[in-house]
């Protein structure tokens, strides 16, 4: 694995975002349609991966690319791939709709069941996130390239600052209350930024907050990418039982409900697993 790959995988996915905001920023606006699961789906979600789909696959010939929006192959097949490209080509449908920017490009690629690759890339900001196994993650401004890591606990505690969890403004917000209430009740202040799409995961990759509990249902392709970008960055996504998120086990595609943490180091058990 190495950081030309990486650099090839943030144009094409920079690329998609370009087409995604052709149709975000039109005056007329756009056509919203349904998916068979009642899921909205748009023109942008279609053409970023129209673009995506093609380049990745001439990227690494031979490695197949699993796609939101393209025919999802029975677990038969897939349970060959050892390796292979998952993306979600516009990540934060519902928050594209409500024109609040909070929507992403995903791209990762996986090998034997874990994400090894990331690019999230937000196209109204211009921001890319990426994360690089065993080499490291990056935040992309302006064309600036800058490491990032997640920050500790600790240095929260120290300054007297509050623990900041990062939620979905959709899903889980009741369980999301019950965990932050036990939180505080024992830790200390905590504070809630409240956000759309995969840029959660990135928060907690860049130190900017400690956790994402999701407790609500995703898919693989809405979490893969900024996976890698959170454990290149030093940070970890696990399940209710804090086994580490892996991909491609199973017939469906939908993650158990998980927690990024940004400090491995402070004990989250303690507080995150009820009894």
């Amino acid at each position: 694995m190495n950081k030309a790959l990486l650099d090839q995988v943030v144009k094409i996915s920079r690329n998609a975002g370009h087409a995604i905001l052709e149709v975000y920023n039109r005056s007329e606006g756009f056509e919203v349609d349904a998916k068979a699961d009642d899921s909205p789906v748009t023109e942008a979600d279609l053409a970023a991966h129209a673009i995506l789909e093609p380049a990745l696959e001439a990227l690494i010939p031979g490695v197949p690319v699993l796609s939101e929006e393209s025919h999802l192959p029975p677990y038969s097949i897939r349970s060959q791939w050892q390796r292979y490209w998952i993306i979600d080509p516009l990540d934060g449908t519902k928050e594209f709709i409500k024109r609040n920017g909070e929507f992403t490009v995903n791209v990762a690629l996986i090998e034997n069941g874990k994400p090894v690759l990331g690019v999230v890339y937000v196209p109204v900001l211009d921001i890319t996130y990426t994360g690089l196994e065993g080499k490291g993650a990056w935040k992309i401004t302006e064309g600036q390239e800058t490491p990032i890591h997640v920050r500790t606990v600790q240095s929260r505690l120290d300054s007297k600052a509050p623990i900041e969890v990062v939620a979905s403004r959709n899903h889980g917000a009741e369980e999301v209350v019950h965990l932050m209430e036990r939180l505080q009740s024992q830790v200390g202040p905590v504070e809630t930024k409240n956000m759309g799409s995969s840029l959660k995961l990135c928060l907690v990759a860049e130190g900017q907050a400690d956790l994402y509990p999701r407790l609500a249902l995703t898919s693989e392709w809405d979490t893969a990418a900024a996976q890698a970008v959170v454990e290149a960055a030093g940070g970890l996504v696990v399940d209710t039982n804090f086994t580490i998120l892996r991909y491609n086990t199973k017939e469906d595609i939908l993650n158990p409900f998980f927690h990024v943490i940004g400090d491995t180091q402070f004990n989250w058990r303690d507080y995150l697993i009820t009894q």
